[in-house]
């Protein structure tokens, strides 16, 4: 079984570009660096980096990344180009890919799950929020 050393939230460091709660961005997002999107997005992007779309967070659209977390709601595809970590409290309409993918207990995914590297889609449990969220079964329709 595949399992991250670190989560992945917790090894990304250094300059990060955050996009706070209540901004909304409509358009095409191409960028290097580290991002972390708090607001509503509706468009697509291609970043060189790590993505985070945080708890709240919303996005309608394709999000192309070099690893990414999703703790908010996506509406399209989520595209990792090498790590996607789908946190307990969000909710993916779309398919996810990627070399390798963890999905925490109470995430839900309708769509398609394509894990590159041939592995099975790791589950985890969330240690770090609110008990609700452990008591919520993962909801994930796989296809590998």
């Amino acid at each position: 079984m595949l399992k991250f050393r670190r989560r992945m939230q917790d090894a990304n460091h250094g300059p990060k570009t955050y996009v706070a709660p209540g901004t909304k961005i409509v358009g095409i997002i191409q960028g290097k660096g580290s991002y972390v999107f708090c607001g509503t997005v509706e468009g697509d992007c291609d970043i060189s980096g790590p993505l985070t779309l945080a708890e709240g967070g919303r996005w309608k659209g394709t999000i192309k990344a070099t690893d990414i977390v999703i703790a908010g709601t996506v509406e399209g595809d989520v595209i990792g180009e090498q790590r996607v970590e789908i946190a307990g409290t969000a909710r993916v309409t779309g398919s996810l890919a990627g070399n390798a993918i963890a999905v925490a207990e109470g995430a839900v995914i309708e769509g398609d799950i394509k894990v590159k590297s041939g592995t099975a889609p790791v589950t985890f449990q969330e240690k770090r929020g609110t008990d609700a969220q452990a008591q919520v079964p993962t909801k994930i329709h796989a296809h590998s």
